[in-house]
């Protein structure tokens, strides 16, 4: 049985919890849950039997997971992914767009290299890795990452200084460059751009497009990427969480991510 701890219980982290029981039985034992203060009476109610409500990651590390799911932020990424990887224990990282920073991103790997482990990269709310993979395997040429939302969605973030959101009336393009630009500016809505520049191009050769959209109704991701013999489209709606800025999608991938690592037929 694989040992998992959780760091984070905003809208992906409950989500994940409330899921938990889906999972193979036998397979995962959710050891702890690291949780800001004021979100432990919300801990409670999801979490199984004989899992630990943690209130800083060094408790949590204390419990000894194999995994750690990360739903937290950039910050924990920083302060203590390497000590993590270091240990042997693998991340499944959510704040991906933490890995545009080079020197971070390298301490990382190094870090994993060192301690056999590994940084996992869930799907999220997005599609079509496996597709963008094969295309970089074969002379891939371009690739542009689209996320549509609702002007709420955006509200929080250096677009709601240079637009006035509640005021847009048609899609609006609020940032246009490079995937590692849109995740130095838009931590919190932009970690897929960085998972599918890590997935292809890079953060410098991957465009990037954010829109808001007063129209929306939920989270919109697409992907068109060209290589030498193909082309990849792809788009993934969704709804939005109990927070704008995230796809409800986000913890049932979390969750298939672990039951396709231990099945005897996976897709890879």
């Amino acid at each position: 049985m694989k040992r998992v701890g959780l760091i984070g219980f905003g809208a992906i982290g409950r989500s994940i919890a409330r899921l938990w029981a889906t999972l193979p039985a036998h397979s995962f034992l959710l050891v702890g849950v690291c949780a800001r203060s004021w979100q432990a009476s919300e801990a409670h109610p999801p979490l199984l039997g004989g899992t630990q409500l943690c209130t800083d990651v060094e408790q949590l590390l204390a419990l000894r997971p194999d995994y750690v799911i990360e739903a937290a932020s950039h910050k924990v990424i920083q302060a203590h992914g390497a000590k993590m990887l270091r240990g042997g224990c693998s991340i499944y990282l959510l704040s991906v767009g933490s890995l545009a920073d080079e020197a971070l991103r390298n301490s990382l790997l190094t870090a994993a290299q060192a301690g056999g482990s590994q940084i996992l990269v869930p799907a999220g709310a997005l599609a079509g890795f496996d597709g963008l993979l094969a295309l970089a395997g074969d002379g891939l040429r371009s690739v542009k990452y689209t996320s549509r939302k609702p002007c709420e969605a955006w509200r929080g973030t250096v677009a709601s200084e240079a637009y006035d959101l509640d005021r847009l009336t048609q899609p609006t393009v609020i940032f246009r460059g490079s995937a590692g630009e849109a995740a130095r500016l838009y931590p919190k809505n932009a970690n897929l751009a960085a998972a599918v520049a890590l997935a292809g191009l890079g953060f410098d050769r991957t465009l990037v497009d954010l829109i808001a959209d007063p129209d929306a109704r939920g989270n919109i991701g697409s992907v068109e990427a060209v290589s030498r013999s193909s082309t990849l489209n792809l788009s993934v709606s969704s709804h939005a969480s109990s927070n704008p800025k995230t796809s409800a999608n986000v913890g049932p991938s979390v969750i298939s991510a672990l039951r396709n690592g231990i099945e005897s037929l996976r897709f890879v």
